[in-house]
């Protein structure tokens, strides 16, 4: 069995820090980590626990910013998404690795997406 490694990268960093920062005084924002956290777990376990998103519908940016051909989405609490990849390790050829691409709340999960308001 590969091994997994996970990273965060450019948003979902911000934003997990972010997050982080305000967890101390909200218990909304406690709750989102508490939740990455926990399924950065179950990631570590079972690498496609994320819904798969259709390749045609995968966001043009993460295309052209990181060559993505793969991307998954896990649902957090109150509707916040995390959104992340999976590559081989470049550094080790029995790992995997996990990318997650970002950490957004449900407007801006829409708009990445090109979802309209109806």
């Amino acid at each position: 069995m590969k091994k997994v490694r996970i990273v965060l990268i450019d948003n979902a960093a911000d934003s997990y820090h972010w997050l982080q920062e305000k967890a101390s005084e909200s218990k909304v924002e406690m709750a989102i980590v508490e939740a990455i956290r926990n399924k950065t777990d179950i990631l570590k376990r079972d690498v496609h626990y994320g819904q798969p998103i259709s390749k045609k519908l995968i966001p043009d940016t993460y295309r052209k910013n990181y060559g993505i051909t793969n991307l998954f989405r896990l649902e957090l609490p109150l509707f916040w998404r995390l959104l992340y990849t999976l590559k081989n390790d470049p550094d080790n050829s029995n790992s995997i690795l996990v990318i997650i691409l970002d950490i957004v709340d449900h407007a801006s999960h829409n708009k990445l997406f090109g979802y309209q308001k109806k």
